[in-house]
């Protein structure tokens, strides 16, 4: 991984003088693992034409001589008046930020301890326009999650039982997914059941699973620093008419999505595969967000698989297709896998049956 961390800060360092910068600061900590493999909670790169350089504190000495492969400063104080003073002395006229990410006393920071001829440039998903391609090893690691998010899911859903809380069955899924080796869960895992079902983003509650109930469950794993993702239904008890419609609907809007995938199309034109689905079954206005997005180091990464986003898919993307209907009152249902785009198409990389689960 060292060649590859050393690529990656070397396109960096090679795109400053298109973007007419002298140097970059990039502090976000998924960029900084991008670009050093970092796992830590303080550092930062600072990119140069022919040397890139990663700054951290002393708790991270140790770390980050096993860690990072380029020159590191261990600071005794805070990171960024270092950086200030290596920008002054390479006599940097232009450094870029991640607009994103520095605040606005980092912001106030640098500014206090670098020369007044120094100017700070605002710079906006240029790191993150490189991660939306994943090399082969991110996707080995992104499948490994995925495995890891799928075992974990079958483990907890064996203990599934009418008059179990929301809350008790998200705990047993973070405590299955960390068992099998997941650092981590991506998010919040979400256990919703019944009428609240029907919020996307639902927190799970002290409410008790109950016979002729929709339980929605979406969950991811953080292993090795790379994300997955997954949403999957149960019904407890036998699913009416209504229910199997509803399912159906979101099932053929979900495939249809994932059939759409391959390198070319846009993220849009995913989108639009799953709304035509649900448009036929009068579902469309009860999908109230995109069909999916990018994730990698983050959960939500670049691209956003939605209606407006004109982003060409391309091989090695990892996304995941998750459409959903959402009735007040009834419920909602989401089917989501994490899929990676290939030369001729895509994999998804899910293992875990789409079939409504009935406990």
């Amino acid at each position: 991984m060292n060649n590859e961390f050393a690529e990656r800060r070397r396109l960096i360092g090679a795109g400053l003088e298109n973007r007419e910068l002298d140097a970059m600061l990039v502090a976000s900590p998924a960029n900084v693992r991008y670009l050093t493999g970092f796992t830590g909670s303080n550092g930062a790169v600072l990119a140069l034409p022919g040397e890139r350089i990663f700054f951290t504190d002393p708790r991270y000495a140790i770390q980050s001589r096993r860690e990072v492969s380029c020159r590191t400063q261990v600071c005794k104080g805070p990171i960024l008046p270092a950086v200030a003073a290596v920008v002054a002395a390479r006599r940097v006229r232009r450094l870029g930020f991640e607009r994103a990410h520095l605040s606005y006393d980092g912001f106030d920071l640098l500014r206090a301890n670098m020369p007044v001829n120094t100017s700070l440039e605002p710079v906006s998903g240029w790191l993150e326009e490189h991660r939306m391609v994943k090399s082969e090893s991110e996707i080995e690691l992104i499948r490994r999650s995925v495995a890891t998010n799928s075992k974990a899911f079958e483990l907890a859903a064996r203990r599934i039982r009418p008059s179990m809380r929301e809350r008790d069955l998200a705990a047993e899924i973070d405590h299955q997914m960390r068992r099998l080796g997941a650092e981590k869960p991506s998010f919040e895992t979400i256990v919703a059941s019944g009428e609240r079902s029907a919020l996307p983003h639902a927190h799970p509650t002290g409410a008790a699973l109950k016979a002729g109930q929709l339980v929605l469950i979406d969950m991811g794993a953080f292993q090795d620093g790379y994300a997955s993702d997954m949403t999957r239904m149960l019904f407890l008890g036998a699913p009416g008419a209504r229910v199997k419609r509803l399912y159906r609907a979101v099932l053929e809007a979900q495939l249809a999505a994932v059939d759409a995938v391959r390198p070319g199309v846009t993220a849009a034109h995913v989108d639009r595969q799953a709304r035509k689905v649900l448009k036929a079954y009068k579902l469309d206005r009860a999908f109230v967000h995109s069909t999916g997005h990018g994730l990698g180091l983050e959960i939500h990464e670049l691209p956003r698989i939605g209606r407006k986003d004109k982003t060409p898919l391309a091989a090695g993307m990892a996304i995941t297709i998750e459409p959903g209907v959402y009735l007040e009152g009834v419920g909602g249902i989401r089917i989501e896998d994490t899929v990676v785009v290939t030369p001729t198409g895509c994999e998804v990389l899910t293992p875990t049956s789409k079939e409504l689960r009935v406990v």
